[in-house]
């Protein structure tokens, strides 16, 4: 069980990109795929595609973007910042 679910979104994305992997697949949520999405429109990554169905959880397979010269990733630091909750 996952008890935080953006956490690990962004650890499988960070742990992707220094393993310099191509391709990372993640359990999919509306929050990680709006994530995703937004990700894609700033120029973080490359590709990115919906898989499973409508009732289903699925999984979000994202294709990373790596410089052709430099073999570097756009993403250099990828962390959560965290916000005080309400007590």
């Amino acid at each position: 069980m996952i008890t935080d679910p953006i956490a690990d979104y962004l650890t499988r994305i960070r742990n992707a990109v220094r393993a310099r992997h191509r391709i990372v697949k993640i359990p999919a949520s509306n929050l990680k795929k709006a994530m995703t999405q937004l990700l894609h429109d700033k120029g973080y990554i490359q590709q990115y595609q919906f898989e499973g169905e409508p009732d289903r959880q699925g999984s979000i397979t994202i294709k990373l973007k790596y410089d052709s010269v430099t073999k570097s990733s756009p993403i250099t630091k990828l962390e959560r910042v965290s916000k005080p909750g309400l007590r």
